[in-house]
Order: structure tokens, then C-alpha cells, then sequence
């Protein structure tokens, strides 16, 4: 069995969503002929920070998956919660192009805030020997 399955399968996925997002920033550069900055482009604003915000805040859920997981107290929920904040981050970066998808912004702000202070709390607790 391998070591840290939850943080190895969250980090590649994280890792895919990031290609992603760097794919999604390179497209509508290109499609908007911005290829340095934003030159105050809103669409391509918009897509690099989706790409920035997801850098923000995926380093900090996947040390926390690590190191709950270290602990082995992480098992079975900590999976649902991984694959729970990697769903978030794809909603946000859909929600961040606007229009229809729009909600999908702040449904994947408000996973990503939730699993952030969720994984957070529950590491205060391992480490105060609650859990």
C-alpha cells in the first residue's frame, strides 16, 4: 500500500487542475492577443486569477491532507474532502469566466473557504490531542 494515498491522489489532481488553468490563461491570451500581463483585458483578468487564486489555497489544503493523514486520523472522510475542495476549485475557475457559470464562483470560494478552516480545525485538534 502506498504511503499518503489521499494527499498523492489530491496533489496529482491538484496538479491536473493547474494545467488546467495555465491552458485556460494561455487560450484567451492568445485569443485576446495579451501576451505580457493583463493590458487591463477583463477575460484575461479573469482567468489568471482563477489560476492565482487556486496557487493561493491549494498549497495550504494539501499540507493540511498531509499531515492529518500523517496522523491517521484522517480515515474515511478525508478523501471525500479532498476530492470535495478539487470539485470547488474547477467550479471557481469555471465561475470566474462569468455568465452562466457564474454561481459556480462563489460555490467553489465558499467549498475552498470551508475545507481550508475544516481541515485547519481538525489539525488544532489532533495536535491538542482532542482528536
Amino acid at each position: 500500500m502506498a504511503l499518503l494515498p489521499v494527499t498523492l491522489t489530491a496533489a496529482a489532481a491538484a496538479a491536473i487542475l493547474n494545467i488546467w488553468l495555465m491552458v485556460r490563461v494561455g487560450r484567451v491570451r492568445a485569443a485576446e492577443k495579451v501576451f505580457v500581463g493583463d493590458d487591463g483585458n477583463e477575460n484575461v483578468i479573469r482567468r489568471m486569477r482563477a489560476h492565482a487564486n487556486f496557487t493561493e489555497n491549494a498549497p495550504f489544503v494539501l499540507i493540511l491532507i498531509a499531515a492529518i493523514e500523517l496522523t491517521g486520523k484522517g480515515e474515511p472522510w478525508l478523501a471525500y474532502v479532498a476530492g470535495l475542495f478539487i470539485i470547488g476549485r474547477v467550479m471557481h475557475g469555471f465561475g470566474m469566466d462569468g455568465g452562466s457559470f457564474a454561481k459556480g464562483r462563489m460555490i467553489g470560494t465558499i467549498i475552498s473557504m470551508l475545507t481550508l478552516i475544516g481541515l485547519a480545525v481538525v489539525a488544532v485538534l489532533i495536535a491538542a490531542g482532542v482528536m
